[in-house]
């Protein structure tokens, strides 16, 4: 009887310790670096859903998502909040061929946006600062399976985050050689498609912008210092001008670069939305994009003596 009493003891004892070395483990590995890949959508005038000019996620068109790289660090401030810095790049792209016509109606939202025959591509270069908070913490179970005390499965991390975001954009159309362009894609800024730096209102657009990143990711350890899992989040920029449209359309005559004239109006032969003042664009809401990316994690090991081994 004192045996089983001493062995129950014992027992409980090293489950203690396991799991009050378990519970500190964030502490022992603060530090963590990450990469992965994924890909990119981008929400704004042009393309999008099949319906007229809908707002977020219901704009969303498949055609448009494009890859992106990701790499950051993180830092646990406690068990349930971090920190992480990453960097992010991109490309987004939106066309209004996407849209597609009705040709049984006369007026319709999607003829309206095809017949504009916008479209254009741009990188996205992110650099983001998020804090995170963990809804579920992530426990690596320990490696033992004592009699009558079962090993501890692993728990994985889901969190969400926020931040802020500054992030370089430089939209590009092509000028087709039908058109009496080169075929190649040119850069939208400089030529002031809707009057910038030509109308004496309407200023050249910054091709840095701001950001506010929101969304959810979730990590699974494979073993102590190894993770995967994935990210996804929103950008709520400060910036209507990712895809070059915003507002409205200008005398064509104002241009004296051919190329920026024929930037400025590609809609196609029939079509007569695109005199001036007229709605080229939506300035009411700003642009939006957002990334999907499977990541892998290390955590960095500590290099001070005495430090924990697992």
């Amino acid at each position: 009887m004192k045996r089983i009493i001493f062995f129950v003891i014992c027992s409980i004892f090293i489950w203690q310790y396991s799991y009050a070395q378990l519970g500190t483990h964030w502490k022992k590995i603060r530090h963590e670096v990450m990469f992965g890949v994924g890909t990119s959508n981008f929400m704004g005038e042009l393309g999008g859903a099949n319906r007229a000019g809908s707002k977020f996620v219901r704009d969303f068109e498949f055609k448009s998502t494009r890859p992106t790289f990701h790499v950051g660090y993180r830092y646990k401030l406690t068990e349930s909040w971090a920190v992480k810095a990453g960097l992010f790049y991109g490309w987004v792209h939106g066309d209004d061929s996407f849209s597609i016509p009705d040709e049984n109606a006369e007026v319709h939202p999607e003829n309206e946006r095809f017949d504009r025959n916008l479209h254009f591509r741009s990188p996205i270069v992110e650099l983001t600062a998020n804090i995170e908070y963990s809804i579920i913490e992530e426990r690596y179970g320990h490696r033992y399976d004592l009699r009558r005390v079962k090993g501890k499965a692993n728990k994985p991390n889901l969190y969400v985050f926020t931040g802020i975001s500054a992030f370089y954009f430089n939209p590009k159309a092509v000028w087709p050689e039908e058109e009496g362009g080169d075929g190649k894609w040119h850069a939208l800024q400089p030529l002031g498609t809707e009057g910038q730096g030509i109308v004496p209102t309407r200023e050249k657009y910054n091709r840095i912008a701001v950001a506010i990143p929101v969304g959810v990711g979730l990590t699974y350890l494979l073993n102590r210092y190894w993770a995967v899992g994935f990210e996804l989040g929103a950008r709520y920029t400060f910036t209507d001008y990712i895809d070059d449209v915003s507002t409205t359309y200008v005398d064509p005559s104002i241009f004296d670069d051919p190329m920026a004239a024929y930037y400025s109006d590609p809609s196609l032969p029939g079509w007569q939305g695109s005199a001036a003042r007229n709605q080229r664009g939506d300035n009411i809401s700003n642009d939006f994009y957002m990334f999907l990316t499977i990541n892998a994690s290390y955590k960095i090991r500590p290099r001070y003596k005495g430090a924990a081994k697992f």
